[in-house]
């Protein structure tokens, strides 16, 4: 059972850049994708993005294109969402999770992930 533990998240003002991290524990992170998810007050939980185990894949969603990178360090077991040129409207709760095996490499459905870690919350000034 891989646990995930989110932290780096805080105060910026529009504009500011912030970089996440996703720790995790357990020997066998290596092996999972790993998606990055936020949910704002009143709304759902929503895509991010997501990088493969090796960390030489990743996709997005439209809303990140460009301005969110995710790597990853498996010798460190971490997970990291480089976040630029952030917006009021990217003010959430930022959370990482696994991808679950035998779903879809392109899914974006937080149902197809798990071991969700606890959140950290990303507050963008105007």
């Amino acid at each position: 059972q891989v646990q995930l533990v989110e932290s780096g998240g805080g105060l910026v003002q529009a504009g500011g850049s912030l970089r996440l991290s996703c720790a995790a524990s357990g020997r066998t992170f290596s092996r999972y994708a790993v998606g990055w998810f936020r949910q704002a007050p009143g709304k759902e939980r929503g895509f991010v993005g997501c990088i493969g185990s090796t960390g030489v894949n990743t996709y997005y969603a439209d809303s990140a294109k460009g301005r969110f990178t995710i790597s990853r360090d498996n010798a460190k077991n971490t997970v990291y969402l480089q976040m630029n040129s952030l917006q009021p409207e990217d003010t959430a709760v930022y959370y990482c999770a696994v991808k679950k095996d035998g779903t879809s490499w392109f899914t974006e459905a937080w149902t197809d992930f798990g071991s969700w870690g606890q959140g950290t919350q990303v507050t963008v000034s105007s």
